[in-house]
């Protein structure tokens, strides 16, 4: 069910509270003395105008202006062979400006009168176990796997609601799994079930009872180089498997690289959403030499469907970006991208990405095959000295194009400043 809170001017200290108190007798014991706690104020601007509609949505801009705090509190352990701690989680987003005709942007909520909500928080927490190099964690979790990445690309990032092992015994193999019973989408308060995403179309007429993962990563040859196995399951929906490979190589003055990755994905189940049928191939190489960083990337989908995950992340997939998946049925994508460290020249702090992705072989089911194309350019400055040191600021510009879904242009001015509370 979805759920707005109301704001409450105690959030943060609440949150802080939660982080403290139950550690309060274990002072001596490391509980409290390895505690961390952050606070990060985020000032997001969010325009995507819609230049070409295509489909329902006949919304030709989404357009507001939000301001959002995450509060990070991370208990230490106490002592023991079998140590107990706390993570806390607090978020709170603001309503800067929005109108019924701009809502969706993914930074607010919308109300059933079709308005922002002025505002919604969230303050959940997750019980830890530790033994030896092995961690269980029950509660309010943020996964960031192959199979479910950590989508925080908006206002206030996602989390779930369940529990996960994870395991370092053995050195340079670390071992995970988990059931996820509920999801709190980016821009929600409460919780509700999980749904899933075919490429680019949401598919919020069914719902999941749970997601379920395992995987292993195993990294070798001095770190540089890494292979990774992993299951997911949106049960009822669909299955996948992943296999990924990646390697960093030192030449000279260059460092080469590699991020190959393939997942096989079927129905499952119920088969909720009917058969799903989909393969995904992508390799993402990269040459870095100094302040330049050059990068070349193929993306193939194979099968009959799209590619499938959790609404409404993105994936680890070497092509897709915050804008288009590159994703759908049968589709073949390029990529282009040049990043540049501007500390090379003797300016700290100051990082720039432009990029150009193309697709072709889209099986729209319309009769015709659909192509599109994406340019991103993206700016990053973060203050390295006065009063504001460590203030960052990002400017993302994106155009993009397609024949069978909506063009877009977008521009992006994200704010962020991080304190360390302990």
């Amino acid at each position: 069910m979805k759920q707005i809170l109301p704001t409450t001017g105690s959030v943060l200290s609440m949150a802080l509270a939660s982080g403290f108190s139950a550690g309060a007798t274990a002072a001596e014991s490391g509980f409290i003395e390895d505690t961390t706690a952050t606070l990060q104020a985020r000032n997001y601007y969010f325009s995507r105008d819609f230049s070409d509609i295509v489909g329902a949505n006949k919304q030709s801009k989404a357009e507001e202006w939000a301001q959002g705090f995450i509060l990070n509190v991370k208990s230490g352990y106490t002592q023991g062979p079998v140590g107990f701690g706390v993570d806390v989680i607090g978020l709170l987003g603001l309503k800067l400006d929005s109108s019924p005709d701009r809502v969706n942007t993914g930074l607010l909520p919308v109300k059933d009168d079709g308005r922002a909500a002025n505002d919604y928080s969230r303050l959940e927490a997750a019980l830890k176990v530790r033994y030896s190099r092995t961690e269980l964690k029950v509660g309010e979790l943020q996964p960031n796997l192959p199979v479910l990445a950590f989508s925080d690309i908006r206002l206030l990032p996602p989390s779930y609601q369940g529990a996960s092992i994870s395991s370092n015994e053995i050195n340079g193999l670390t071992l995970q799994g988990g059931h996820l019973s509920t999801t709190s989408l980016r821009n929600e308060a409460g919780d509700e079930k999980m749904q899933a995403m075919l490429g680019h179309v949401p598919q919020r007429q069914v719902s999941s009872d749970g997601f379920n993962f395992a995987g292993a990563d195993y990294a070798f040859n001095d770190k540089r180089s890494s292979v990774s196995a992993w299951f997911g399951q949106l049960e009822d929906i669909y299955n996948q498997r992943f296999l990924g490979l990646k390697h960093s190589q030192p030449m000279g003055d260059w460092i080469l690289g590699a991020n190959l990755g393939y997942y096989d994905s079927r129905e499952d189940g119920k088969k909720l959403l009917g058969n799903i049928d989909n393969q995904a191939f992508f390799s993402l190489l990269s040459a870095k030499r100094g302040g330049h960083t050059f990068y070349v990337g193929y993306q193939g989908m194979f099968g009959d469907s799209a590619f499938p995950r959790v609404f409404a992340n993105i994936t680890p997939l070497g092509n897709e970006v915050p804008t288009y998946e590159f994703a759908y049925t049968d589709e073949r994508s390029w990529q282009a991208r040049y990043d540049y460290d501007f500390a090379a020249l003797g300016v700290p702090g100051l990082t720039s990405t432009v990029r150009y992705i193309s697709g072709n072989n889209v099986d729209t089911g319309q009769g015709f095959e659909g192509k599109d194309r994406e340019r991103d350019l993206d700016l990053g400055y973060v203050l390295q000295s006065g009063s504001l040191k460590g203030l960052g600021i990002r400017v993302r510009n994106v155009m993009a194009r397609s024949n069978y879904r909506s063009d877009i242009d977008e521009n992006r001015l994200i704010l962020s400043y991080t304190w360390t509370l302990l």
